[in-house]
């Protein structure tokens, strides 16, 4: 009876062991689009009333980790019932979010922004009488977006583990899905919180605090306007890496794309390291574009159907 439950331990410490391990490294792989999962979050959650920042952050952490809910258990089926549908689903995520990343330039290149504190303080009022639509609009948008990023995080997590027992399978999934959602929308949090601490420090005594909190006020704006740039950005990278991988064709071109340039004297490895992300972005742009375009034809037919 002793023996069996001390090989049961041991069964179970192993098992601990192959998941620590298979975290870990699916951790690393899915690192990059963790980074910009976050920029993507803390920018689509960017001006929210600052009261309102923490319960906007929690109401989209909440949607991913549904999200995640949704997602393991349906990766883990595909993979043992149509391993084939895997590809053409993300590419329809990726599609979606260079699509997106398209409308967010186009409405930033269409939407005046408010040149005098009149027109600042009527933008303003407009928000404020339709609060709690303008913070739906937001949380949905986060969290629509969170999906694509999730189910590529999840993808690329089942990669690692696709040689694992099917139990280990879960657990990795469920570590990563669990430990993913808790990183980003804390430092979400912390992020969107910046200009909050730079107020409190600003009101304390000691002046070095002081010193510190107008540092952190200056701070807080230039750092959510860079998030809403590489936040619409990192939508064509992760889009346009998805495209690009789906696809082996355009896979085969990037690595050909590589080779020569690294060829290039002095300079080669350097422009080698950055050119799959360059033809990411290219790819993701081209794509937005090629879907809105579709888009309007199609909205452009049924106006004249009707």
């Amino acid at each position: 009876m002793a023996s069996s439950l001390l090989i049961l331990l041991d069964d179970i410490a192993a098992v601990l062991d192959d998941v620590a391990v298979m975290s870990k490294m699916a951790a690393k792989k899915t690192a990059g689009v963790l980074g910009d999962d976050l920029a993507l979050n803390a920018q689509q959650v960017s001006g929210v009333r600052s009261d309102r920042e923490l319960p906007v952050v929690w109401a989209v952490a909440k949607g991913s980790f549904i999200n995640k809910l949704i997602l393991v258990p349906l990766a883990l089926l595909i993979s043992v019932v149509a391993p084939w549908l895997i590809n053409p689903l993300l590419m329809i995520g990726g599609l979606f979010l260079c699509y997106e990343g398209v409308e967010k330039v186009l409405h930033s290149l269409h939407h005046k922004k408010a040149k005098t504190e009149e027109e600042a303080s009527i933008e303003l009022e407009v928000i404020e009488t339709d609060l709690a639509t303008f913070e739906k609009d937001k949380v949905k948008g986060a969290v629509r977006t969170d999906f694509i990023l999730s189910a590529e995080i999840v993808v690329i997590s089942l990669g690692t583990v696709a040689t694992a027992a099917f139990g280990i399978k879960v657990m990795v999934l469920s570590v990563i899905a669990i430990l993913m959602t808790i990183g980003v929308y804390g430092f979400v949090a912390m992020i969107v919180k910046i200009d909050d601490l730079g107020l409190y420090l600003t009101k304390q005594a000691s002046s070095a605090k002081q010193t510190i909190g107008r540092g952190l006020l200056a701070f807080a704006p230039k750092l959510m306007k860079t998030l809403t740039i590489v936040g619409t950005i990192a939508m064509f990278l992760v889009g346009g890496g998805i495209i690009t991988h789906a696809v082996s064709s355009l896979h085969h071109l990037t690595e050909e794309a590589v080779d020569h340039v690294e060829l290039i004297p002095s300079v080669g490895n350097i422009i080698g390291a950055i050119t799959p992300t360059l033809i990411n972005m290219l790819i993701g742009i081209i794509a937005g574009l090629a879907v809105v375009l579709v888009m309007k034809l199609i909205q452009t037919v049924r106006a004249k159907a009707a």
